[in-house]
């Protein structure tokens, strides 16, 4: 099947008289509270104010291509990041050619499983999609926003109260409408009729733009919807595996996206260290990294995996009032949701204190290192994840129980697949996957003993390229754990 270009596909303008789903009129979307009288879908083109096909030639931009006026709507890099980044000449993403990429990329994948679309509720699908965002940690427990990518290209969002607020800045998202709720908190026991409506809808658009073609992937959505749409003879097919396998290359603007976001967070990652001292609380050293992500442009931190002293064995010990003791391990993970939304999954583990480190603290960080180093070395493109878990560097069977859960995973907007495991963990069939050029992979270590005081945490972020590999994270390790 031949897939649509992204750049061949009509405008919201265009659209806004011919192409408009004819149903629409008779399934009004329902805002989120009852009382509030419904409005129409709202269109970019009613208020646009500039050309947005040509920023530059409108408007003052920043170097992403963003609006410079002080007032932009998308979430995005401070003036501190943008200075640091033009310090350590690194060149900002495009971001309406990042916006194009991705939806190219995921209108291909569409049509290549011959489906009508996919509809996401997943916050981060939502974000790949459209790079739209909307109370993103909110949303992953009370899905209320909604995105439907059909096989012609054709956009649209349900967001909240019906509005385009924050989507109107992207031309790719054709319609903005409302309705796509319903959880309990929001529809109590009208759940079940909410979203009949709201499958209703997405019956309608199918007809519209796909024909006969009922066949919908979906990521995650709540029980009432799932029946709903099953019940209009939609076959739903599995929207993680697209979703997982489309973001799992990332295009020439989503890798100068993340080159600055991981320089945003080793930016942060320095002042944490240059601030961190005996004395203080994890939570303490903890904060630090969240304000200067937010600083710059960042967005959230995934965990609170920071831990100290004897609370760093076991790891996944999550970071509290404890007070950091003279002379020992800080380990840490990032987890880190940066600038353009961009995961940087970078861990480190720190010696803090006025003396010299054990002899113990050394030999764990030194296989730590040993670890990331020998296995980062079996990167290469065209190695199948079988090949991968068979060449691997071999755990030490003293650190074999306490073993991280994985050796190594994708990283995009958050941790991504594949899952690469250790060979006690392996099991054939669960990531049939080759790397190719444009995959970006964690590399990761936690090491401990059963019964050992301390552990070490290490971790780095690697671009899969044509010729090998390149590790994208720089953060300096502790050479006074290394020597």
């Amino acid at each position: 099947m031949n897939t649509p270009r992204i750049d061949m596909l009509p405008t919201r303008a265009q659209n806004r008289g011919q192409n408009h789903d004819q149903n629409h009129e008779q399934n009004q979307p329902q805002c989120e509270t009852q009382n509030e009288v419904p409005v129409p879908a709202q269109h970019y083109a009613d208020a646009r104010k500039i050309q947005p096909a040509n920023p530059v030639m409108n408007a003052a931009v920043r170097p992403d291509g963003s609006p410079l006026d002080n007032d932009r709507v998308e979430i995005g890099p401070t003036s501190l990041a943008f200075d640091e980044w033009a310090t350590a000449g690194l060149m900002p993403p495009d971001l309406s050619a990042m916006r194009e990429w991705r939806l190219q990329r995921l209108v291909g994948e569409i049509n290549a499983r011959d489906y009508a679309g996919v509809l996401l509720f997943d916050p981060l699908n939502i974000r790949y999609a459209s790079d739209t965002t909307n109370m993103q940690l909110w949303a992953t427990h009370n899905p209320f926003r909604a995105c439907l990518v059909m096989a012609d290209g054709y956009m649209i969002i349900w967001d909240y109260k019906c509005s385009d607020l924050l989507t109107a800045y992207n031309p790719l998202v054709r319609e903005t409408r409302g309705g796509a709720s319903f959880f309990y908190f929001n529809a109590g026991d009208g759940a079940a009729a909410a979203a009949e409506r709201f499958s209703a809808e997405i019956d309608s658009l199918l007809q519209s733009h796909c024909g006969s073609n009922k066949r919908l992937a979906v990521d995650k959505i709540m029980l009432h919807g799932l029946r709903a749409l099953e019940s209009k003879g939609i076959e739903v097919r599995d929207g993680e595996e697209i979703m997982e396998k489309t973001r799992v290359i990332k295009g020439p603007d989503e890798i100068l996206a993340m080159r600055c976001s991981v320089h945003a967070c080793e930016q942060a990652m320095h002042e944490m260290q240059r601030q961190a001292a005996p004395g203080m609380t994890e939570n303490d050293v903890w904060s630090i990294l969240h304000a200067e992500n937010i600083k710059r442009g960042g967005e959230w931190i995934e965990t609170r995996l920071m831990s100290s002293g004897t609370r760093t064995n076991p790891w996944f010990q999550e970071c509290g009032p404890r007070v950091i003791q003279n002379n020992e391990l800080l380990a840490f993970d990032t987890d880190l949701v940066g600038c353009y939304g961009i995961c940087c999954d970078i861990s480190r583990t720190w010696f803090l204190g006025d003396g010299t480190p054990t002899a113990e603290q050394k030999t764990l960080y030194q296989e730590a290192h040993a670890q990331i180093f020998d296995n980062m070395a079996q990167l290469a493109p065209g190695k199948s994840i079988q090949q991968l878990v068979d060449d691997m560097r071999p755990l030490p069977d003293e650190y074999a129980e306490r073993r991280y859960g994985c050796a190594m995973h994708g990283v995009g907007l958050c941790d991504e697949w594949p899952l690469i495991k250790y060979r006690n963990d392996f099991e054939a069939g669960e990531f049939d996957a080759t790397l190719a050029p444009g995959m970006v992979i964690c590399v990761e270590a936690y090491i401990g003993a059963v019964g050992g005081k301390e552990g070490v945490k290490l971790e780095d972020q690697v671009l899969i390229t044509e010729e090998g590999y390149e590790c994208l994270s720089v953060y300096p390790y502790e050479e006074c754990l290394l020597t």
